[in-house]
């Protein structure tokens, strides 16, 4: 075992302490060790704390590994200078670019901006967002090498979905470390570098792998199947201990719990080529509105995806999403046909042009697809120019849309299953009737909502339940803004028979319907009882919905003699 070096150690409020070891030849760990953290963002609370790890490997030329948490910046970067002197570090290697480990890129080019960027397509597109400056920088992909000398040799391995789109492994072949970020970890924190007592992990791994590489199950076995050609002697991992001593356990727990997860959950499978055009721009937006329905999605370069692999995705898929190619490539035309011959009419599909300047035409596929039976979830999405905040809307809602599609018979079930003396005592909760409007930016939205109360009087605010697969949930973030609007009793049934209807991704949905611009710039209902100005302030997990509590900043009554409109249930289960 590799001897402990260094030891900095700082109270900033909490517990934090940087520790930096020799983890094999010429290779440190520099680990930040987050004692008394416990909750890790939204998605679940931490019982051990957490640790935040970046590597330095030294041969004729030298790389870091990820950076480190912004609470820990003097910290880890006085521990990074007491290594080396950070003007002869050459690359800095992004795994991925969740701020938890990349959110001192910035200061470290500040120090050393000779450095290169190395990353995935998508991680260097990220950093361009958060750094806001020039770098020099390496796009690398699957199979790509950096040689850094001393037989150290860098093999690159990509992994998307896990649990970002841009995830990057990087494999030493002169150590036999695998450096997987966020993949394999746990957040737990003690002193011990390594996996001796895995008795005292395997609760904290499995709760780990639940919470963010299980929704991304057949992500992980593709990654499984990438790194199974390479001899691991030591898997580094972004946060918790390095797994050294049951690293077959630990590899073979993922496998079997990918396995399990992967029979269960449909998912929707996007075809596209990664480097043209804005497909993985494009990409983002319609995945971020299918997920909204707990489907899965998985990501599949069309010009470096195994003949066998691209049968094996869609005869598996719920849902097929095609970005359309450069006719100039031979290996999509040719994945294209692949496709085309494994596809079924149980399927739903959705094609979206690349923009990349010589796309495929994207109608004569259409026509193709609908010949074999394919349901179309959405209509082709057509762009001409760079993606603007309205294209975003329009993917968005366009993936919303499929996920619906793919979710209704679910829906439907559980529905008919649901009809029970408990179901209908929960229904007789009577409520009022609303239309939420909100705006950002140049887009616009609207949702019909009755799931509303007051939640506070000092100050005044009110919570509004908005279920997780609703376009509007989107606008609908902390610091957001958005006016509620009351509907009036014996005045509202126009307004909800438009905005029920369902509309085409990206349509306006006030169209025909009169509105004027509140002060905070969203729409207010000519015809509403009340409206009330509101800023999103928190947001609560329950289940298939979000409760978003919000402060009530101004509001107007139109008619006091009115009342308002009243919502009644027959069951709980449904609106």
């Amino acid at each position: 075992m590799a001897a402990l070096t260094q030891t900095h150690q700082a109270q900033i409020r909490q517990r934090l302490t940087i520790q930096t070891i020799d983890i094999d030849v010429n290779t440190t760990a520099i680990r930040s060790l987050d004692w008394d953290r416990d909750r890790f963002d939204i998605e679940f609370g931490l019982r051990n704390g957490t640790t935040y790890n970046s590597f330095l490997i030294q041969g004729e030329k030298t790389a870091l590994i990820d950076t480190s948490h912004r609470k820990f910046e003097q910290l880890y970067l006085d521990a990074l200078k007491g290594l080396i002197d950070l003007n002869t570090i050459d690359y800095l290697i992004v795994s991925h670019t969740e701020p938890d480990h990349s959110a001192l890129v910035k200061d470290l080019l500040s120090l050393a901006p000779d450095i290169v960027i190395v990353g995935a397509k998508v991680a260097l597109q990220f950093l361009e967002n958060m750094v806001h400056q020039p770098f020099q920088s390496l796009r690398v992909k699957s199979g790509d090498r950096l040689d850094l000398g001393n037989g150290h040799m860098l093999e690159f391995v990509s992994a998307p979905n896990l649990h970002w789109p841009d995830t990057i492994f990087s494999y030493d072949h002169q150590t036999g470390i695998l450096y997987t970020c966020d993949v394999f970890g746990m957040h737990y924190c003690d002193d011990h570098t390594y996996d001796q007592d895995s008795s005292l992990l395997k609760e904290d791994f499995r709760y780990y792998y639940d919470c963010l590489m299980g929704p991304n199950a057949r992500s992980v076995l593709a990654a499984l199947k990438r790194i199974d050609k390479l001899e691991i002697k030591l898997i580094a991992t972004g946060h918790g201990p390095l797994l050294r001593y049951e690293l077959p356990e630990w590899v073979e727990s993922y496998r079997t719990w990918s396995l399990e997860q992967a029979k269960n959950n449909a998912f929707v499978v996007f075809f596209y080529c990664e480097d043209y055009g804005y497909s993985s721009h494009l990409v983002r937006s319609i995945a971020h509105g299918i997920t909204r329905s707990g489907i899965q999605v998985e990501l599949v370069d069309l010009e470096h995806t195994p003949h066998h692999e691209l049968r094996e995705w869609v005869a598996e898929a719920k849902g097929l999403v095609v970005g359309m190619p450069p006719q100039s490539s031979l290996a999509a035309q040719t994945a294209l046909g692949i496709i085309l011959a494994a596809a079924h009419q149980k399927q739903a599909i959705g094609l979206f042009e690349a923009g990349g300047g010589e796309d495929e035409p994207i109608y004569p596929l259409r026509n193709k697809f609908q010949e074999i039976g394919l349901k179309e979830a959405f209509p082709p999405i057509v762009i001409k120019e760079a993606p603007s905040a309205k294209i975003e809307k329009l993917c968005d809602e366009a993936g919303t849309d499929l996920g619906q599609w793919l979710t209704q018979d679910r829906t439907s079930k559980k529905t008919m299953a649901s009809d029970t003396e408990l179901e209908k005592a929960l229904g007789r909760i009577s409520s009022g009737l609303y239309l939420i409007t909100a705006t950002k930016g140049d887009v616009s939205s609207a949702m019909l909502a009755s799931w509303i109360t007051q939640a506070s009087s000092s100050p005044l605010g009110v919570a509004i339940a908005v279920a997780k697969d609703r376009a509007i949930e989107s606008l609908m973030q902390v610091g957001d803004r958005f006016v509620l609007n009351v509907l009036e009793e014996n005045n509202h049934q126009a307004i909800m028979k438009h905005f029920l209807k369902r509309f085409p991704p990206g349509a306006d949905r006030f169209a025909g319907i009169k509105t004027y611009a509140a002060k905070n710039n969203c729409p207010i209902l000519a015809d509403a009882l009340a409206y009330m100005e509101c800023e999103v302030s928190s947001r609560m997990d329950c289940g298939d919905h979000w409760i978003i509590y919000s402060i009530v900043e101004t509001g107007r009554v139109a008619n006091l003699d009115a009342l308002t409109a009243v919502h009644h249930r027959k069951i709980g289960s449904q609106y």
